[in-house]
């Protein structure tokens, strides 16, 4: 009997306590529910603005990203042209270098370009300057390339020259030991160069030319890089009257050659309007001859112009007035004769003696 009313007791209260202990377990789910929603509101408030700028932030990367795209894709489109021009421009250069190689090509480059200098210095084929000229010689024929026409018909004459092989031997040089050795016999090149020049003696064949030849080099490189090898290479060509020029140097020559014609056209247009002054001064003193003695004969004609007036006054008129009072019948009067009193003024420069009618009137006005 007490054992079933502990049973009982004890399940009644196992019910009880389970009761509460769910109430309690509700209660707490509850507010922890409660709890949970407000820290995910207060996180989400925190994380909102996050997620906004990390969005903004993704909208810029993609864009960015764009961009590069696109840049990338200029530039590839840029590399690959610059690519393709550095290839053309290798090939060019080749092709040039291999043109340059060849001797009659060299003479014709350094041929055109002593030309456009002299045409960029302001003178005139064939009448400042005269190419390949022809001149039959006791020693045979010569033809420089140029020769420059300078004032008082004196002529510069002007030799290119375009040593190459070395040169060009030298820039494709591998290594500083086979460059060094390439430029040395480029300086050796033009030495030669200029001692075959010196021999022709051009300055012998021109009567009117100074007692000088100019080797035309059409690149300052060339030059410079023989006297790396050699510095007296200068002073050596002026021993041998050859003068070394480059487009630098040239240009200032004929500068002044151009300079030294436009003052010889200068003094020649001076020369003439000189002669012109003269001719015409003169012809102006025989002009005012002329004009004097037509005053001095207008002068006479004025004197018996107004002698014959004052006689008709004095000696004629008085007595045919006279007819009208003695009753002859006039149909018309007679009108009375004014004397001359202005006459022409004569030039004093004419050489002609003044009328005295001439300096009274002048006195008058």
């Amino acid at each position: 009997m007490f054992g079933e009313l502990a049973r009982d007791s004890l399940q009644s209260n196992s019910e009880v306590f389970l009761t509460l202990a769910r109430e309690r377990l509700a209660r707490q789910q509850l507010d922890a529910s409660q709890a949970l929603k407000e820290r995910e509101t207060a996180i989400e408030s925190l994380v909102q603005p996050i997620r906004e700028a990390l969005a903004k932030t993704e909208v810029q990367i993609q864009a960015i990203e764009r961009d590069r795209i696109d840049s990338f894709a200029t530039l590839k489109t840029q590399m690959e042209a610059l690519t393709i021009g550095q290839n053309s421009l290798s090939r060019e250069t080749r092709n040039l270098v291999t043109a340059l190689r060849r001797p009659n090509v060299r003479g014709q480059w350094g041929e055109i370009t002593l030309r456009r200098l002299v045409e960029l210095s302001g003178m005139t084929s064939h009448v400042d300057f005269t190419e390949q000229l022809h001149l039959s010689t006791d020693s045979g024929a010569v033809r420089p390339d140029m020769v420059v026409h300078m004032p008082e018909q004196r002529d510069i004459v002007v030799d290119v020259k375009t040593p190459l092989d070395a040169y060009l031997a030298a820039v494709e040089a591998q290594d500083d030991e086979e460059r060094g050795t390439q430029l040395r016999r480029h300086a050796q090149i033009v030495g030669a160069r200029v001692r075959e020049l010196s021999s022709k003696q051009y300055w012998s064949q021109f009567e009117r030319s100074p007692d000088f030849v100019v080797l035309f080099l059409p690149g300052d490189q060339f030059l410079w890089a023989a006297l790396q090898e050699n510095p007296g290479l200068v002073d050596d060509s002026m021993r041998q009257n050859v003068l070394l020029a480059t487009p630098t140097s040239l240009i200032a020559l004929l500068k002044v050659v151009s300079h030294g014609w436009k003052q010889t056209i200068l003094a020649e247009n001076a020369a003439e309007i000189r002669s012109l002054g003269e001719d015409l001064y003169k012809r102006l003193a025989v002009f005012g001859e002329h004009l004097g003695k037509l005053g001095k004969s207008l002068g006479n004609s004025v004197d018996s112009f107004n002698k014959a007036v004052g006689s008709l006054e004095q000696q004629v008129l008085p007595a045919a007035r006279r007819f009208e009072g003695l009753g002859l019948r006039v149909n018309r009067d007679i009108e009375p004769l004014e004397p001359v009193a202005t006459l022409t003024r004569i030039p004093r420069s004419a050489g002609v003696e003044p009328h005295p009618s001439d300096e009274a009137d002048s006195e008058t006005t």
